[in-house]
């Protein structure tokens, strides 16, 4: 059963036991991205499996070199491989899990995991950047299990985890009640295209499992809609409030302050975590609120790291606060050195800067 609310989680029982230690030297680790759904459905044959075993059972065969270029020798076979690109293909948990063998022979010792965060389920944000529930994994990966179990199989392996994450946004949860900015009628309809002007626009609704804005814009009351979980509005609850999201619509110039900060990307909503400067920097609920989903999977499924995404667009007080938060807390599980890692667009002299003053541990994105 996973929880509705960050209070039923039991920080207690997750924690009372020994977790894997950190790296000593992450600058000695060979790290290998891969994006969770285009990197194995388990559905292989012929390859070696983790114990050393050639497996057979599987459907798809081992790559020849006579296969290059098989899926776009036809244009039907060209449209399906351009639109396999937008969608999800059927990369799962337990897929990556039973590559984790592959991985060690090729001399790798830390994966970085896309985003495996339960994700809206009208839209295919396969990468995993669209998070409609933060404390659960999208069935089309898998299960909170399927995760706890590959972490513990790359552990056994010599290989550290580092999970990427989303502070800055959530998927598109809600739809807005817009009245500017490039507006026409569609469907007897106004619609206008809700550009970041430094206002807050009116919304609709959170969306429902459909898409549709039919769930009251706040805390929900599931006697009088039962349609919003597990698949609608936003969850846990304590992000249902109004005040989590800045409502001032999409990134237009993605260099202007504070548009950068405030706005949302395309249709990914924002979340506020802008408080104050830096030195006095005032948290806001919703901040809290991630802090202990994200404490959630650390103890949950023993990990080793964050790549924490566009810190570009998140307040400095707010990366410093969770970056300290984090470390304290994993401190206290055993993890001496766990890794963060942040997503900082904008150069090299930004990333440098971002780090002595936030207390990241490293910088991608340059």
């Amino acid at each position: 059963m996973v929880e509705k609310r960050l209070t039923e989680l039991d920080f207690e029982a997750l924690c009372n036991h020994d977790f894997h230690p950190s790296s000593a030297a992450w600058e000695d680790q060979v790290l290998y991205f891969l994006m969770l759904g285009r990197f194995s459905d388990g559905n292989k044959q012929g390859y070696i499996d983790n114990h050393g075993d050639r497996v057979t059972g599987g459907q798809t065969p081992l790559y020849r070199n006579e296969d290059a270029g098989n899926t776009t020798k036809t244009a039907e076979g060209r449209q399906g491989w351009f639109d396999a690109g937008g969608r999800f293909i059927g990369g799962t948990l337990k897929g990556l899990e039973s590559k984790i063998g592959y991985l060690k022979r090729l001399g790798v010792t830390a994966i970085w995991v896309s985003p495996i965060f339960k994700q809206v389920s009208f839209e295919e944000t396969y990468h995993g950047y669209g998070i409609q529930n933060f404390i659960d994994v999208d069935p089309r990966f898998g299960s909170r299990e399927d995760l706890r179990s590959m972490v513990r199989t790359a552990h056994e392996h010599g290989i550290h985890v580092i999970l990427d994450i989303i502070l800055n946004h959530t998927g598109d949860l809600f739809e807005y009640n817009a009245d500017r900015y490039d507006c026409g009628e569609k469907s007897g309809q106004l619609v206008c295209n809700s550009r970041w002007d430094g206002n807050p626009y009116a919304v609709k609704g959170f969306k429902d499992g459909g898409g549709s804005p039919s769930i009251p814009f706040g805390p929900i009351d599931l006697q009088e809609n039962p349609s919003a979980w597990p698949d609608g509005a936003v969850w846990p609850a304590k992000f249902q409030e109004p005040v989590t999201f800045t409502q001032k619509g999409r990134i237009n110039n993605w260099d202007h302050y504070p548009e950068y900060l405030e706005g949302n990307f395309l249709n990914l909503k924002d979340v506020d975590l802008r408080q104050g400067p830096i030195d006095d920097f005032r948290p806001v609920p919703a901040f809290f609120a991630l802090c202990e989903a994200y404490k959630f999977w650390i103890a949950f499924a023993d990990l080793d790291g964050f790549r924490v995404d566009t810190v570009k667009h998140m307040d400095p007080g707010a990366t410093r606060l969770f970056t300290s938060v984090i470390h304290e807390f994993t401190q206290n599980l055993g993890k001496e050195n766990f890794y963060l890692i942040g997503e900082i667009t904008g150069g090299r002299q930004r990333a440098f800067e971002t780090l002595e003053q936030t207390g990241l541990n490293a910088a991608l994105g340059l």
